[in-house]
């Protein structure tokens, strides 16, 4: 069950973009998507997680979905890409976690794969797994999350509403110098050019000077990425988005619907510094674009949007990306970890307070 969270900026009254949200205004409002969390906080320094995106509700490995990975700055340690990039479809469900865990999470997206009966031949496979380092809040090095924690997002993985905030990957994350986490968001285009959804994930880990509809909350909040540069300044990173959209598109468009989603990045003030691992992970859940692990027939045959249908899309998942990194911020709370290291959340009165007097709210 979803618990009970703070309003999203939508519900404080400011509308990102253009287009109307889906019906969860999450990943989940495309049809088939289900997204499970596991959090993991505990003593001093137990800060930490793992976020499972389901791409449909069947057999991934056998029924694979066009996908396309692009890369914004690769200081990262994503696992699958090179397979992605050469044969563009996903055969595994996304896992998000930390940076040192990474491989075993991509050791139980096997055991998960390798569970399904019609797999029982299956002697090679490319998980997907995405990360980034919550080593200022969580102990990183103890490496807490276990095979376990990874099934257990997978097997409780769900369609609806999407926790947000402090939980899952995003547990132990900080973002613009305010506690980070998960955040989501979806577009619906009008069923005149197709009625579309794309959703979008974000979990955020990374730095720049935050901006909200223009208007500069880091700036005027004081916390910002390069403000006390001639002092101290500590290399920020990472962000890793996952795009889901029921729109057929194969790999070449999928890529490059995921290169737009770095443009929502930037309108928040996102600077994919030297040091961050900014990627963007994009499927396709349509059936006419699936690829089956196994045919009799060596010719594939699918039925995909053309260029010129696509523009739509790029807007919509820049909005959604946009939205989606803001519902973190205002999602998640101030957090205590690893040497008694306090990250402040995004105070949300200022903020507001901020957006009324730059004329964004009434």
């Amino acid at each position: 069950m979803v618990k009970a969270q703070k309003k999203t900026l939508r519900e404080h009254g400011l509308s990102i973009g253009i287009f109307q949200t889906g019906k969860n205004n999450a990943i989940t409002d495309v049809d088939g998507v289900k997204v499970g969390h596991v959090t993991k906080v505990s003593g001093e320094d137990m800060r930490t997680g793992v976020t499972a995106i389901l791409p449909h509700e069947g057999n991934v490995f056998q029924e694979k979905v066009p996908a396309a990975i692009f890369i914004g700055n690769g200081f990262g340690k994503l696992a699958g890409y090179s397979q992605v990039k050469e044969l563009g479809t996903l055969e595994t469900p996304i896992i998000l976690t930390n940076t040192l865990n990474v491989p075993i999470a991509a050791d139980a997206l096997i055991d998960y794969t390798f569970s399904f009966s019609e797999n029982e031949n299956v002697h090679s496979l490319n998980p997907v797994v995405g990360e980034t380092n919550d080593g200022g809040l969580n102990n990183i090095r103890a490496r807490y999350i276990k095979k376990e924690d990874v099934l257990t997002a997978l097997s409780e993985a769900k369609a609806g509403p999407v926790e947000m905030g402090n939980v899952g990957a995003g547990t132990g994350t900080v973002c613009f110098g305010f506690k980070g986490g998960i955040g989501t968001s979806s577009r619906k285009i009008p069923e005149k050019v197709g009625g579309y959804t794309v959703g979008v994930l974000v979990q955020t880990n990374f730095g720049g000077v935050l901006q909200i509809a223009g208007v500069p909350i880091g700036k005027e909040l004081g916390q910002y990425s390069f403000k006390n540069v001639l002092e101290e300044y500590k290399e920020d990173g990472s962000c890793m988005i996952v795009v889901a959209t029921d729109a057929p598109l194969t790999s070449r468009n999928l890529e490059r619907l995921a290169s737009r989603a770095l443009l929502g990045l930037g309108r928040t003030g996102g600077i994919e510094a030297n040091g961050s691992g900014d990627y963007v992970i994009s499927f396709s859940t349509a059936k006419s674009v699936r690829s089956a692990y196994r045919t009799d027939s060596s010719l594939e045959t699918t039925t995909e949007l053309r260029n010129e249908a696509i523009s739509i899309l790029f807007e919509s998942v820049i909005e959604a990306t946009e939205e989606a990194i803001l519902n973190s911020l205002f999602a998640a709370e101030t957090m205590t970890g690893r040497n008694n290291l306090t990250i402040k959340e995004l105070p949300k009165e200022k903020t507001l307070e901020l957006l009324k007097k730059y004329g964004q709210l009434k």
